[in-house]
């Protein structure tokens, strides 16, 4: 009769099949010990690291300076001549894509760069589209009328601010109201928000298309004056899931190559 035993049957190198783990200790008999399947040495998987992020950083910034170039892109409001509705200080966000879909609006807040006849140095300005091309622009008892109707205006805020007519030193007087001023084709009349002390169309003339810049969307900071987030919102998580996109799809390569590895010494 045989003894039963704790000790499994001695297996023969032939029963082990093909891609088995088989675990070793180190011989008592001096032997050299095994080689062990591992990721590399450590500085080869810095190095890797190292270049990985490099790369998405890259990515990061490429996104950031397209987006910035091509699509949105924030601006601070130094002057008074869009209050109340922006006031001094306010971080804006721009929609540099908006009229490439559709044309301006008469009332959108629009950003541009500095057309030839203005004497601040702003290189980008920020004013309200009034008169659309094609038009005349007037104004009579502090009120603006398009050729020769009242223009209703429920972005101006109540009191002496919201009063339009010439300006005060107007630079170029044949914009400064000396009756209807006509708005080329192509061109927009702009004023600011606080009439009385905004240089506007009425001081540099009608803005052309080309230098407009893009649409006002959002008033991100300081967060108490705050509107339009949403919008924001949306640019910034359509970023975020770029990135998360990009980083992911960058892991899933290095897997894939893993395992590409792993089936090589299988066979």
């Amino acid at each position: 009769m045989t003894d039963s035993t704790d000790l499994p049957p001695v297996r023969s190198p032939e029963d082990l099949g093909v891609g088995s783990v088989v675990a070793t200790g180190t011989s008592d008999s001096g032997g050299e010990a095994p080689d062990v399947l591992g990721e590399g040495n450590s500085s080869a998987v810095g190095y890797r690291w190292v270049i990985e992020w490099a790369v998405i950083l890259m990515a990061v910034l490429v996104c950031t300076v397209l987006l910035r170039t091509y699509a949105v892109q924030s601006f601070y409001i130094p002057s008074a001549s869009m209050e109340t509705t922006l006031q001094v200080g306010d971080r804006i966000v721009v929609n540099k894509l908006s009229y490439h879909f559709h044309g301006v609006h008469r009332g959108d807040i629009v950003v541009f760069k500095r057309p030839p006849l203005e004497l601040q140095d702003f290189q980008d300005l920020v004013k309200r589209v009034i008169g659309l091309p094609g038009e005349s622009v007037s104004t009579q008892n502090g009120h603006v009328y398009i050729d020769g109707k009242l223009l209703s205006e429920p972005w101006l805020p109540p009191g002496p601010t919201s009063y339009t007519g010439a300006l005060p030193e107007g630079q170029h007087p044949q914009f400064n109201m000396p009756g209807p001023v006509s708005v080329p084709g192509g061109q927009y009349f702009v004023m600011g928000d606080n009439r009385t002390n905004s240089e506007d169309s009425r001081f540099f003339g009608p803005v052309p298309e080309s230098l407009i810049v893009g649409r006002s969307v959002a008033v991100i900071w300081p967060l108490s004056h705050a509107r339009g987030l949403q919008i924001a919102l949306v640019v910034i998580a359509l970023g975020v899931v770029g990135m998360l996109g990009f980083y992911g799809f960058q892991r899933r390569h290095d897997s894939h190559r893993g395992d590409d590895e792993l089936s090589a010494l299988d066979t």
